[in-house]
């Protein structure tokens, strides 16, 4: 999947020749995030852990016939539900206590694991009960390391690079990883990481982006760019991602 399936009417649309506004997440992040995952995609089933409102999972409906997604809110499961139509099985659970009726080939959990209280506890159960055998976790997070966040810490809005923000802790987090602590909750759940990377080089915050993609000053070849430069600096993106297999249990 490449910017070509940025929604139309999206900012990230607006840069490439559309118009109306929405957020560099859904409309930029989402994209180059599939983008990075589809190399190590199986075939088969899919698992997301936490869909929130469908809006990640409605990119994958094209690549996979069978999606489960579980998702604790339950005022945002109704809007996925609404979003992603029958074709996608929706658990309304917690990780914790989730029961799923299989194992599955593809399981990916995107800007989640920042939110759980106990993060090996639930990437135990990922390794231990739901990854299918020759399958794969995807695992992606915000990254502390961010140039942008490295940024903010020099001009002194953040006290260091892995703090969690006022803004944050009130969005639920309660870490902020980097891809050496996001890679220790992987090992120390038994999973193997098979391949560590970044996604997308960020100089700027979220809400300077937003404003930036409404103008035409990035241009679709600058997106690309920025997204080329994260696999050589990937610990300056926005987010960095795992590719783990079953290990240890």
């Amino acid at each position: 999947m490449s910017v070509e399936h940025v929604r139309p009417g999206s900012p990230a649309a607006d840069a490439l020749g559309g118009s109306y506004v929405y957020g560099f997440d859904l409309d930029v992040m989402h994209p180059y995030m599939i983008r990075a995952f589809e190399p190590f995609f199986r075939p088969g089933r899919l698992l997301e852990l936490g869909c929130h409102e469908g809006a990640f999972t409605r990119r994958l409906q094209p690549l996979f016939d069978d999606i489960t997604c579980v998702e604790a809110a339950a005022e945002s499961l109704d809007k996925a539900r609404a979003a992603l139509g029958s074709g996608v099985k929706l658990l309304h659970s917690t990780f914790e206590q989730a029961v799923l009726p299989a194992r599955y080939d593809n399981i990916l959990m995107t800007h989640v694991l920042e939110h759980v209280t106990d993060p090996v506890a639930v990437l135990r159960r990922v390794n231990a009960e739901w990854l299918a055998p020759g399958g794969r976790f995807f695992l992606a997070c915000p990254n502390a390391n961010a140039a942008s966040r490295q940024i903010a810490v020099k001009m002194g809005l953040i006290a260091h690079n892995a703090a969690v923000t006022d803004a944050e802790l009130r969005h639920g987090h309660h870490r902020t990883y980097s891809l050496d602590t996001l890679e220790r909750d992987a090992v120390a759940a038994g999973l193997k990481v098979v391949h560590r990377s970044g996604i997308f080089f960020k100089a700027l915050a979220n809400f300077q982006w937003d404003r930036l993609l409404r103008t035409d000053i990035v241009s679709r070849e600058y997106l690309e760019g920025c997204f080329a430069l994260g696999n050589d600096y990937p610990d300056l993106c926005a987010s960095i991602f795992l590719v783990c297999e079953r290990g240890d249990e």
